[in-house]
Order: C-alpha cells, then structure tokens, then sequence
C-alpha cells in the first residue's frame, strides 16, 4: 500500500464524531465528486461518483447517519469500475439546505467553515477525495486537484487559516491545489487527523536529514583529501624540479631538511611532517618551509624559461 493510500485509510478511519464535523466532511466529499444539476422536469439531482469505492461507501455513511438519506446505489463499468450514489428530488434539496448550498453554488459556504474543527473535516474530505501525497522518502509533494478554479481558490483559503501556504497550479483543465515544503505537509496530516502517517514522515525526514548531513560531510572530507593531494604533489613537483636544475646546496639548512623529508614522506600531511623534523615544528612553520620552497622553483622556471628566450 502506498503512503498516499495509507493516509487515506487512516482519514477514513476516523470520521469525526460531531455532526457538524460530519456535515463539513460531507461538504469537502461534495464539492470534489459530486454533480449537482436541475434535470429537465425540474428535478433536483446529485450524483456522487468515484472509482475509489471506500469513499463512496463513507458518503453513504455520512449520508444515511447525518441526513438519514439513503441514497441509490450504482455500479457503472466502463474503461474503469465506478461507484455511484444518486440523490433526488426532495432528498437532493435536504442535502442542499444541510450543506448550506444552491443549486448554482460554485464556492464554499463560509458557514461551514466558522470553527476550526469543521475546517480540518472538510479539507479532511476533500484529500479523500481528491488528494495524493508522494512518499517522503523520494519527495515532498501533496495535492488536492479540483475541477473548478473557484473550489480551488475556497480550499486554499481555508487551508492557509492553519498559515499553510500552498499554490494552484493548473493542469489538463483541473485546478491543483499543492504543497512542497515538509514542515506545510506534516502540519496538513496533523489537521486531517492522519498520526500513523505524520509519524511515518517524520522519521522519513530525519532518515534523509541524516543521510544528507553525512553526504555533506563525506563530501567536505574527500574535498579535503583531494586538496591536500593535489598540494603534497605540487610540491614534491616543486622540489624534484629544484634537485634537477640546482640541487639543495644552495638551500639553508631549515629548508633542505624539509625537502628531504617531504621527499621521503610524499603522501604525510603537514603536522605529520612537522614531527618528522629536527626540533619538530608545527603546521604553519611545516606551511611556510614548503611555500618558500614552491617560490624558489617558480623563480628558477622563470629564470630558465628567460634564458632560452634570449
């Protein structure tokens, strides 16, 4: 099962207990897969339909236990199995009037929306309906997507009084309301009630905070080693060249010592060729013996280079 899955088992898990929680539930369920129309006789219809059928069974819960409707059940086979539930008549009407919604109603009814626990169910039924979240193990990425701007326009609103800052995006004609930041989701599956998943993301993300402060480190260290590799070999380079062309005769005794021993101990780093010294000297001293040396080799480079130009 996958982490979006999980969430949702979770959500439908654990409908809320107060009606007008259930009836705010209902709502976000409403506004994402139900169609509402006015029939050619003059009849009123709403016709729930999802190829998901535990969220259509939790409609006709909500509908048979919080408006004692019970609704007609369908079963449509086409390129996929879809769930249905129709209402009409008399019945759409009370389910209307309990939404607080007209007929030709395209937002939210801000009455559903005064307390904060209704806030949480409907956005609680508009994931269950229309939600997915990546796993946090790959990504953070959690979407709604609506069909209509003006549903799109409503849930974000009510999802930024939790001062959840998310986006809509448009794509293939729908409305996508998303979020990227991981703190903004683990505050979503706080409100929509989902702990067993929130806990599950958080270790996920303390797995890959982890991962990364490692990868970070490893990285600065092998950066390190490759910039004391690199400077060892310039400057056995730099004192061989100097060997070659002029030999360590001309050199005082602090730095001919430290050629040799530079010579003999390639791949040590500077405190470790400092202790090879005769009285040992620390980094900084082991730092400025072998720059001066480097300059010497530069300046017979050039010396030499001169003389074959003349």
């Amino acid at each position: 099962m996958s982490f979006s899955q999980n969430v949702k088992q979770e959500i439908g898990a654990n409908l809320p207990e107060a009606r007008h929680c259930r009836i705010a539930f209902l709502a976000g369920l409403t506004m994402m897969i139900a169609d509402i129309r006015k029939e050619e006789d003059g009849e009123i219809s709403i016709l729930y339909h999802s190829e998901n059928e535990a969220v259509i069974r939790i409609c006709f819960t909500l509908l048979r236990k919080t408006i004692r409707i019970i609704p007609d059940v369908q079963i449509r086979w086409g390129k996929a199995l879809i769930y249905r539930l129709l209402i009409r008549n008399e019945d759409a009407g009370q389910v209307l009037l309990m939404l607080k919604r007209d007929l030709d109603d395209r937002r939210i009814n801000s009455l559903l929306c005064e307390r904060s626990c209704c806030r949480r169910s409907l956005i609680s039924g508009a994931f269950l309906a229309g939600g997915s979240v990546s796993d946090p193990h790959s990504s953070y990425h959690l979407e709604i997507v609506c069909d209509r701007a003006e549903t799109a326009e409503d849930l974000k609103d009510i999802i930024g009084s939790f001062d959840i800052e998310c986006r809509i995006h448009e794509r293939k004609h729908n409305f996508v309301v998303y979020l990227k930041e991981g703190d903004d989701i683990v505050t979503m599956l706080n409100i929509m009630e989902a702990p067993g998943a929130l806990m599950d993301m958080e270790n996920a993300r303390i797995y890959k905070d982890m991962r990364n402060a490692v990868n970070r480190r490893v990285n600065c260290e092998t950066a390190n080693i490759a910039k004391t590799v690199g400077a060892a070999v310039r400057q056995v380079n730099d004192i061989e060249y100097i060997r070659e062309k002029r030999g360590f005769g001309f050199l005082d005794d602090a730095l001919r010592e430290m050629a040799e021993v530079r010579l003999a101990h390639p791949e040590a780093a500077l405190k470790e060729l400092g202790n090879y010294l005769d009285p040992p000297v620390g980094k900084s001293g082991v730092n400025h013996r072998l720059r001066k040396l480097s300059g010497i080799a530069d300046d017979l480079r050039r010396s030499l280079n001169d003389q074959e130009n003349s």
